[in-house]
């Protein structure tokens, strides 16, 4: 192969790599907005369908992030093995059975199969996959693509939202997940099958010239430390990621903030974007262990703003803006710091390691903070929140301090 058809095939491969972000962006706002966001708009109208009180409702929705917490592991292994492309295809037909399958469950064990079904395959199209695909495309890049692509997904729960709260008004729960479905199979299957054929063809491509990587910052020695903190951090921030994105609505609305909730909540998502095009017209000068202890903060210090503000609309529009802001960083943190920290060999499996012990700890916050919430109350439950936010930034902390000691040897 000679230098001037490899430079053609690495610009056209170039090329093509921002048509996939484009793409994936695409996909993951479908995949974020129906097999996640939609849940809290609908989750009023499950529970009156099968007589259950909504913090059994979500009881159901943590119990199915848990399993599907529990599948990640393999599914890292399976997109390090196969490609992300080649799992990404069949994961939209997953998705889209999955919809199928809870929307037409006739009773409570079969609805709980169908959140689950629907949480396995979100391991298979969301952003494990998309980061792994973009990781395995060029290593070297894949850093700026994940911030391009986390900056598309942002839109996800500012499109979703409305959108899911606009459906339901006119269909039943039932009849928005067959419509969500509709859209795995119309939008997101041609799409991800295209990235199979695109990753295949770049790995023929790699086979051929001499493929990028990138190296592990932390020595052999810190790798085990590292991970285990860098997971209990994103752990910590997990549970309050999400135990305020699947209550934010009704969080608002126990504020006495009413029909604005919605439109307050909608913040969340520019917000989001905002960070990661901030993050991205820097130059992505920050490290990733820098994002990740700056989401820290600005999540933690949005929810103890909310806290101390009570029902002030300025206190409640500012944490929806802080929120999505650290948010926002977090989800390029998530996608960049297990590279920088551990290198790009073996990434997907680790991902998925590190995404498998996140969804554990998280998958409790719905329940755990709907069942507070209902019986305790509002302030205890942002409380604990605040608490968990600080014992990340403790985790993330920590692995800076294990950076400078290395780099003092």
């Amino acid at each position: 192969m000679n230098a001037r058809t490899a430079f053609h095939g690495i610009s056209r491969l170039f090329t093509q790599s921002r048509l996939a972000v484009a793409g994936l962006g695409v996909t993951q706002i479908i995949g974020y907005g129906t097999l996640y966001y939609s849940f809290s708009v609908l989750a009023p109208s499950m529970g009156a369908d099968y007589g259950l009180a909504s913090d059994w409702v979500f009881g159901a929705f943590s119990a199915s992030l848990l399993v599907s917490g529990l599948a990640s592991p393999w599914a890292g292994r399976w997109i390090d093995r196969y490609g992300a492309g080649a799992i990404m295809a069949p994961g939209s037909v997953a998705a889209a059975a999955a919809l199928v399958l809870c929307a037409h469950s006739a009773n409570i064990p079969s609805f709980f199969i169908g959140l689950v079904a629907i949480h396995l395959a979100s391991t298979f199209v969301l952003y494990n996959a998309a980061f792994a695909l973009l990781v395995q495309m060029d290593p070297e890049t894949a850093r700026i693509r994940i911030t391009h692509l986390t900056l598309i997904a942002g839109f996800a729960s500012t499109i979703l939202w409305p959108v899911t709260t606009e459906l339901h008004a006119y269909l039943s729960w039932r009849e928005v997940y067959d419509v969500f479905a509709a859209a795995h199979i119309v939008v997101c299957l041609p799409v991800h099958s295209w990235l199979a054929m695109l990753s295949r063809s770049q790995r023929r491509l790699a086979n051929r010239t001499m493929a990028s990587t990138v190296e592990p910052m932390l020595s052999s020695e810190h790798i085990r430390a590292g991970f285990i903190l860098m997971v209990c951090g994103f752990a910590f921030l997990g549970f309050v990621n999400a135990a305020i994105l699947i209550h934010m609505l009704p969080i608002l609305a126990a504020l006495g903030l009413g029909g604005v909730s919605v439109l307050v909540g909608t913040l969340f998502g520019p917000a989001q974007v905002a960070s990661r095009l901030i993050s991205l017209l820097s130059g992505n000068k920050l490290r990733p262990l820098a994002l990740a202890l700056i989401s820290t903060g600005l999540m933690s210090g949005a929810v103890a703003l909310l806290l101390w503000t009570g029902s002030a609309l300025t206190g409640a529009v500012a944490f929806a803006i802080l929120f999505g802001l650290g948010s926002g960083l977090s989800s390029i943190a998530q996608g960049t710091l297990p590279l920088a920290l551990f290198g790009s060999h073996g990434y997907g499996e680790r991902i998925g390691k590190s995404t498998a012990v996140r969804l554990i700890a998280s998958s409790a916050a719905p329940f755990v903070f709907a069942f507070i919430l209902h019986r305790a109350g509002i302030s205890l439950s942002l409380t604990i929140c605040v608490g968990f936010g600080i014992m990340a930034a403790v985790s993330f902390a920590l692995i800076a301090r294990l950076q400078r000691r290395q780099d003092e040897r």
